[in-house]
């Protein structure tokens, strides 16, 4: 197709730099503000162009060298050639621009990005796909904007170490493997501990069979603590180890706290990196202005991450999630930290809204985690009357659009804060704050 050379101006939610080709937005993966871009173009739309970058004729000086040698063709960062401090930028400025023009919020309730401890080394949880590659077994992640398999090699530069060790510790248990070529991907995740836990899924004929191969080459998996086998679409098996992880909010992290533990069982959902989850915890209690008197809802509240840790500061809390495995775990952490005020029940959002609501329920406080989706009818949540939402996301465009639902209903934005989550990408945790008007 076409060449043409752009300017890039900034970077765009998606990883994308932006410029422009004869007046039409031009995207460029890999590209960085400043760049005087030699394209290709990919795909031509009415109002957009895509590129692939060629050649730079100008370089940034913004640009670093990216520690990974798989940059570029690797599809699980977009960032690394940015400084940190230029992504900490480009994401307030593109999550600020979101909230503005969607979500109509005013800019001096836009707080600074809070920016991880950890730039590297921090994700607690991966996906690595499994494939036949040149040299036999293949394991690592998708090419950009394709299902080739990008092998990692000894390692990813953003994964934690211990997975790192227990990928390389895989590598020649599953090529002498009788059925390896039926097993399609690796899940790996771990505590803030030592134990971490595995997750292999197959899509072969016989797994009783290969589960009894694996158990018996346990030894040679040392610094894993369980094994499942998943087969079918949702059935999940036993190998052998624990089934469970965890991990902790310290003591002292409010003011008076005792330590807390969560646990969160295989299959179930944690954040990926547990520093920058201890700062959606502390925003959350310190914007809640707890007395002990209130009543609080938190949806999607999964293993009760948020929910068990506030609740000492509180009188009640109601916890709602879909995913039952979640639930007890949930239920298991208010008991297991002794805390007696807190109740959970799997339901859909927004029919435990609904339901919620005709029953003339009130909360002092509604607390929200949706997927990257969004939530369920958003706008619904004002049928609760509470006099204050928090709202936990991980996209800024749904975000967005449920805000904008919520001050159509008598809400309004007071503060929002975003939370770098994923450093050397483009992915961002947010939280903000509504108050009834």
């Amino acid at each position: 197709m076409a060449e043409a050379l752009v300017a890039i101006e900034r970077m765009c939610y998606g990883g994308a730099g932006f410029g422009r080709v004869a007046g039409k937005a031009c995207f460029v993966p890999f590209s960085a503000p400043g760049d005087q871009a030699r394209i290709r173009v990919v795909k031509e739309k009415r109002s957009y162009l895509e590129g692939e970058l060629l050649e730079l004729d100008v370089v940034s000086p913004l640009r670093v060298d990216p520690p990974c040698p798989l940059f570029g063709s690797c599809g699980g960062c977009n960032w690394q050639h940015l400084p940190y401090q230029e992504q900490l930028k480009q994401k307030g400025e593109i999550f600020a621009d979101s909230l503005s023009r969607i979500g109509r919020v005013q800019s001096d309730a836009l707080l600074p990005v809070a920016p991880s401890a950890n730039r590297f080394g921090y994700r607690s949880r991966i996906q690595l796909k499994l494939g036949r590659g040149k040299g036999g077994l293949a394991l690592g992640f998708f090419r950009t904007g394709s299902h080739q398999i990008v092998d990692i090699g000894a390692g990813c530069p953003i994964t934690d170490p211990l997975l790192n060790r227990i990928a390389c510790e895989f590598r020649p248990v599953l090529a002498r493997l009788a059925d390896w070529q039926a097993l399609v991907q690796l899940d790996l995740a771990r505590g803030d501990d030592d134990q971490a836990v595995a997750v292999l899924h197959f899509s072969g004929k016989n797994p009783a069979r290969l589960i009894e191969r694996l158990h018996s080459l346990r030894l040679e998996l040392p610094s894993l603590s369980g094994l499942f086998l998943k087969s079918g679409a949702a059935r999940i098996e036993p190998v052998f180890g624990v089934n469970a992880l965890s991990y902790g909010v310290p003591a002292g992290f409010f003011p008076g706290s005792r330590q807390m533990r969560l646990r969160f069982s295989r299959g179930g959902f944690s954040q990926v990196n547990y520093p920058q989850n201890l700062e959606l915890i502390r925003t959350v209690w310190q914007w809640g202005a707890f007395t002990g008197s209130e009543r609080v809802l938190d949806l999607y509240c999964g293993n009760g991450n948020i929910s068990v840790p506030i609740a000492p500061y509180v009188a009640e809390v109601v916890g709602v999630e879909g995913y039952a495995p979640s639930i007890d775990d949930a239920v298991a952490n208010a008991r297991e930290n002794e805390v007696g005020n807190a109740s959970f029940k799997v339901s859909d959002a927004s029919l435990a809204v609904a339901r919620l609501a005709e029953k003339g329920e009130r909360f002092d406080l509604v607390i929200l985690d949706p997927p990257r989706a969004g939530a369920e009818a958003a706008g619904e949540i004002a049928r609760l009357r509470a006099e204050k939402i928090i709202y936990v996301s991980c996209d800024p465009a749904t975000l967005s659009r449920d805000l904008a639902l919520l001050c159509d209903r008598g809400y309004r934005v007071t503060r929002t804060r975003p939370v770098d989550m994923f450093p050397q990408t483009y992915h961002l945790e947010s939280v903000t704050e509504m108050t009834r008007i």
